[in-house]
């Protein structure tokens, strides 16, 4: 969560700063889009898809049939 924060932070210091030092400002958004994409999005991915099977969530023969018939594999 400090990340998003921190990084949000950024990219609005950024644009508060475009007009007087437009270099300094897109070091800032683009450092607070890089804290967002590359740091806390996998964080979350990680932390959120634990303990969850990946088969469930592909579209094998056997899903396909689950979702054809929903009512026989109850």
């Amino acid at each position: 969560m400090l990340i998003v924060l921190v990084s949000l932070g950024s990219i609005v210091y950024g644009f508060t700063l475009l007009e007087d030092a437009p270099i300094t400002g897109n070091k800032c958004i683009g450092f607070g889009v890089i804290g967002i994409f590359l740091l806390a999005m996998p964080l979350f991915l990680i932390f959120e898809s634990r303990g969850k099977k990946m088969k469930d969530y592909m579209l094998t023969d056997e899903n396909i049939r689950k979702m054809k018939n929903p009512k026989s594999d109850r």
